[in-house]
């Protein structure tokens, strides 16, 4: 299984909606979601107003990606909004196994980030708990950014220890996906691609996301 993930942190916020509509009738299957909080990154994106008022031109899956301090604070406000997986930064939650149940709870699937440096070891313990861990191939908090080449590696090592734990979580990565690096990415075991410039910076942001996922089912079949 491969999904694809338009990041709306590259859309036009004027015209968001249509944005949102054009990537889910091009066979997008989630829409991500960076909610910032100018604490946990430097930059501040939008929160629940924003999430409400979009939830309803799409049936697609809202991918929350939630880059503030202590997220639980927002769990319930945020499955009002309509988000339906919700995912919290390692590096963010002094309680982690208490924020994935809270979250687990309330009936949302839940979801682990990594940035780059932290190692994907510090999951060993949640492992059996989540539904996707999300490793950051860049450094969060702003769209635009590089591939950081050494994710390529990290996501052997994360496949490897799932195995060992005999659990099969979503993979996703997220910052710097294109046409160029999907498929090694794909093969080197991530099963949900975040694509945020890529889609809607391009000039035709449906044809970019049939491309996408041409190339992210063909390497997956490879894989």
């Amino acid at each position: 299984m491969y999904i694809l993930a338009p990041s709306i942190l590259a859309a036009d916020f004027g015209n968001l909606r249509k944005e949102i509509e054009t990537v889910s009738e091009a066979g997008a299957q989630y829409i991500h979601i960076d909610v910032m909080d100018g604490m946990f990154v430097p930059s501040i994106s939008f929160g629940m107003p924003v999430i409400q008022s979009v939830r309803s031109c799409t049936d697609k899956v809202f991918d929350v990606h939630m880059m503030v301090e202590e997220p639980g604070r927002y769990a319930a406000d945020l499955k009002a909004a309509g988000a339906d997986l919700l995912c919290v930064h390692q590096e963010a939650c002094r309680h982690l196994d208490r924020t994935i149940n809270q979250i687990k709870e309330l009936g949302m699937k839940v979801g682990v980030a990594l940035n780059p440096a932290t190692p994907v070891e510090t999951l060993s313990c949640v492992l059996d708990q989540v539904d996707m861990i999300l490793l950051m191939s860049v450094n969060p908090g702003f769209g635009g950014q590089s591939f950081i080449p050494g994710t390529i590696a990290k996501l052997h090592e994360l496949k490897a220890m799932c195995e060992r734990h005999g659990v099969s979580p979503m993979i996703e990565v997220d910052g710097g996906i294109s046409s160029k690096n999907i498929a090694e990415v794909v093969k080197a075991g991530a099963n949900v691609l975040v694509a945020g410039s890529a889609v809607f910076k391009s000039e035709d942001p449906a044809a970019e996301v049939a491309l996408l996922q041409k190339l992210g089912n063909e390497a997956a079949q490879e894989a």
